[in-house]
């Protein structure tokens, strides 16, 4: 069985080290702030478990929160997001110029909702279907080492 998590059973968080990105998560309604630090998590997660990934560098790119491999540049770059014109929808956006997506849509076709070749996208409430989204995670945290 794959496990899931839903937005109301978020798991104690990785601290944040950059003041800004918490701020931002602090500047989305609290319906929403929840499943976003849901995706948050296996970010931390699946790089400490990555063989050459290294820590993660928590930013913003675009006004939005962004998990970079800075110092082992192994991977792309992940950005977590929610929009003011999608207020019920929320999502992982990955380098649109990699082929990230079309692999995930590929190889999990049933597990998420693909936007074009640049995110998954989860409507408030959803289930995250966390073996999935870990399997993708760390496709991009290594997508240069491939």
């Amino acid at each position: 069985m794959t496990p899931r998590m839903t937005p109301r059973s978020t798991p104690p968080g990785t601290p944040f080290g950059n003041a800004a990105v918490r701020r931002t998560y602090d500047t989305y309604p609290a319906p929403m702030r929840a499943p976003l630090m849901v995706l948050r998590e296996p970010i931390f997660a699946t790089a400490a478990s990555t063989e050459g990934v290294g820590e993660i560098e928590e930013t913003l790119k675009w006004g939005e929160p962004a998990y970079l491999t800075t110092g082992s540049k192994s991977g792309s770059t992940i950005r977590l997001g929610w929009k003011k014109s999608e207020p019920a929808q929320y999502a992982i956006y990955f380098n649109c110029k990699t082929t990230l997506v079309d692999t995930f849509r590929s190889i999990v076709p049933h597990d998420f909702v693909f936007e074009g070749s640049r995110a998954l996208v989860f409507e408030q409430g959803a289930i995250v279907p966390l073996d999935a989204l870990a399997f993708c995670i760390a496709s991009a945290l290594t997508y240069h080492r491939a």
